[in-house]
């Protein structure tokens, strides 16, 4: 009987946050209509998110008055996943619904929109000339948003200190404070922080008002959503791109080591070694890029070293913004990039991919093998990292963990190719975009468009979202509502 009564006191607890979560999204949904206020032709297409939003209003609003508990309830990371997964889903559902009244778009490719909006992606189906601005604002929205990371944040305005829950049920290991309502509040900072700035900066650099905040919001997000088919290399400017350049490595970095970075504590962040990783990864993919692809494309040197080094930068941090075709692009070239859509971003920040902490540490652990080969048995080996001002010791435990995901990783993005090839496409155009939609990178050869078989579409859906939540967050979710429903009613 306390067994029962704990878990209707969690799965109380649980439905309302997801209820108040719903609410905060139906909110979300209502601010491109901002944009009225500039545009007021764009007025005609507010029923497109007046309905999903009226809809997430309601719903939310009558789980969290039917469930909501005067008791205080900590979650665990089980908990936390059960309501990430369900926000997630519930989320991305109903921000689909403005690509289909406005844009005409069917269920599966709203969707994949929406998800690939939501989980910082930016491959796209979306013809960007014909969208209505209102379309446009709301995929960066739906970035910006999916990058500070959609329960964490919202949840934080509710629960205060709840435990580590939410922030790891969301791919985020690390927490800035110990509770997550502070932690999210200096994340709330640092995004606005960000995306000020980078406004201002765009349109002093020649970007229009509009352009400026759209693509602040996909850079600082690493979503890569563009208002533009041909993304930064509309411009064509070196300026924009030096600027993109240094937004997506801000985006990149972990959330600790940007805090420690306002924080001025520049000796920690010298110790970080994602970016031990990232100064190493970047110039030699630059040199590979340059003296192995694009040097024979572009003729003139200066563009040459543009492109490789933004490219470079766009895959590594899982933006996928970028300046060229990759249509004359060697094999090499498409190594490199799918190289770096694999490895992806800094741990604990909006970028995807197996992420530089995992490879760092697997580097690590090689090395510390290595050295133990050649020391004496009584010598104690200090297998210590730093993460953020405190030194953490690594235990086989967590290498294990560690090397389990990146396996788990490998097999699914291969399981992921060959569904792709099922479908007729080459195993190199296959190879790339599936890097892409699992890294949740946003760059694209050609083969993701509104014309492609549905079958594919969703399979990068799911990608995407697997890529943004992690694997472990969604199995160990599905696991727990199995385990709690079967345990629930063998208890009647």
């Amino acid at each position: 009987m306390r067994f029962d009564n704990r878990l209707k006191q969690y799965y109380r607890a649980i439905i309302a946050y997801s209820g108040y979560i719903l609410i905060l999204a139906g909110i979300v949904e209502l601010t491109p209509l901002a944009i009225t206020f500039f545009f007021p032709q764009e007025f005609v297409f507010a029923s497109g998110f007046l309905i999903p939003s009226a809809a997430l209003l309601v719903i939310g609003g009558i789980l969290w008055i039917l469930f909501r508990s005067s008791r205080s309830t900590v979650l665990t990371a089980l908990e936390g996943g059960v309501i990430v997964l369900f926000c997630w889903i519930i989320v991305c559902l109903f921000s689909a619904l403005p690509f289909i009244i406005i844009m005409g778009l069917n269920f599966t490719q709203a969707v994949f929109e929406s998800v690939s909006g939501w989980t910082t992606t930016g491959l796209s189906v979306v013809d960007v000339v014909e969208a209505p601005k209102c379309i446009l604002l709301w995929r960066s929205i739906m970035q910006l948003a999916g990058g500070a990371g959609l329960v964490i944040i919202m949840l934080s305005s509710i629960t205060g200190p709840t435990g580590p829950g939410l922030s790891i049920a969301e791919g985020r290991s690390d927490q800035l404070v110990p509770n997550v309502r502070h932690s999210a509040k200096l994340v709330l900072k640092l995004y606005l922080t960000y995306v000020i700035l980078g406004t201002i900066i765009y349109n002093l650099a020649g970007m229009s008002f509009f352009d400026a905040i759209n693509h602040s919001f996909a850079a600082f997000s690493t979503g890569g959503f563009s208002t533009h088919p041909q993304s930064i290399g509309y411009w064509d400017l070196p300026r924009i791109e030096i600027i993109t350049c240094f937004f997506m490595l801000c985006g990149n970095l972990n959330f600790i080591t940007a805090y420690l970075v306002f924080k001025r504590k520049f000796r920690f962040v010298l110790k970080n070694g994602e970016l031990h990783i990232l100064a190493m990864i970047i110039p030699i993919a630059f040199l590979v890029l340059l003296f192995g692809v694009v040097a024979s494309i572009y003729q003139v040197p200066l563009k040459s070293i543009r492109v490789s080094i933004f490219e470079a930068i766009s895959a590594i941090t899982t933006t996928g913004f970028s300046t060229v075709s990759y249509q004359t692009w060697n094999g090499l070239g498409f190594l490199v990039l799918i190289t770096l859509m694999l490895i992806g971003g800094g741990a604990s920040s909006t970028a995807g991919g197996i992420k530089q902490y995992r490879i760092y540490l697997l580097l690590k652990s090689i090395q510390w093998r290595l050295k133990r080969t050649f020391l004496p048995r009584t010598v104690i080996l200090d297998r210590s990292i730093w993460m953020g001002e405190i030194k953490k010791n690594i235990t086989d435990n967590h290498i294990t963990q560690i090397s389990t995901f990146i396996f788990m990783y490998i097999v699914f993005y291969l399981i992921g190719v060959f569904i792709l090839t099922l479908n007729g496409y080459t195993l190199r155009d296959s190879l790339f975009e599936f890097a892409s939609a699992l890294g949740t990178v946003g760059l694209s050869i050609g083969l993701t468009q509104a014309s492609s078989p549905p079958v594919v579409l969703w399979t990068e859906s799911l990608a995407m979202f697997l890529g943004r939540l992690e694997f472990f967050v969604i199995i160990i979710s599905i696991i727990k509502l199995a385990k709690d429903f079967i345990s629930f009613f063998r208890t009647r």
